[in-house]
């Protein structure tokens, strides 16, 4: 093999490895398209796109003002209005989630109010220690798990776009967040 083959692939192999923690594949989550790149700048978006499963830190805003990347990762609903999932009080939805590199810590799936950014009741679930990477294994519910709709959330999310359920992730000694976002109006 040619050392500019061997190159190559070691970059390759380094470039693969150093990305991928982790992401929601179902639900369908949010994904970057024009209306992220309006908010947030062709850089946010390449970001996301180059590595789905990449931490918050990673994804530049630009100091745009419509740009919240600790919202969905900055990606917007205008982008996402095809996949807005229904759900009734009581339902109980499955969770995939794929994590190729672990990092232990806090993790929880809540409903987000998206206007206001902030928490509607209680966490889902909740796991006070999470992904960790010292496990030889990763528990089987890291990556499949499931949550049940509350039976009142005040009156909130009966419109679409104005609440999302977000899978939230710190991994505490890389010192890294991730999160995706899942739409949904309660019917």
């Amino acid at each position: 093999m040619h050392t500019t083959s061997l190159l190559s692939l070691a970059a390759t192999l380094f470039t693969t490895s150093a990305f991928a923690h982790g992401n929601v594949t179902s639900p369908p989550a949010r994904l970057p398209g024009p209306a992220m790149r309006q908010a947030c700048g062709a850089g946010a978006v390449s970001a996301v796109q180059s590595d789905f499963t990449g931490p918050l830190e990673n994804i530049p805003s630009n100091g745009a003002p419509d740009c919240n990347t600790f919202l969905c990762k900055g990606q917007q609903f205008a982008d996402n209005q095809a996949n807005v999932q229904a759900f009734s009080a009581g339902q109980v939805v499955d969770f995939e989630v794929q994590l190729p590199i672990p990092h232990e810590g806090p993790c929880n799936v809540s409903i987000v109010d998206t206007a206001t950014n902030t928490v509607v009741g209680d966490p889902l679930i909740e796991f006070a220690s999470y992904a960790d990477e010292n496990l030889a294994v990763l528990p089987a519910n890291n990556t499949q798990f499931s949550v049940q709709m509350p039976a009142d959330l005040g009156g909130k999310c009966t419109v679409e776009g104005e609440c999302v359920m977000q899978w939230f992730w710190f991994g505490t000694n890389a010192q890294q967040t991730y999160e995706d976002c899942v739409d949904f109006v309660m019917v």
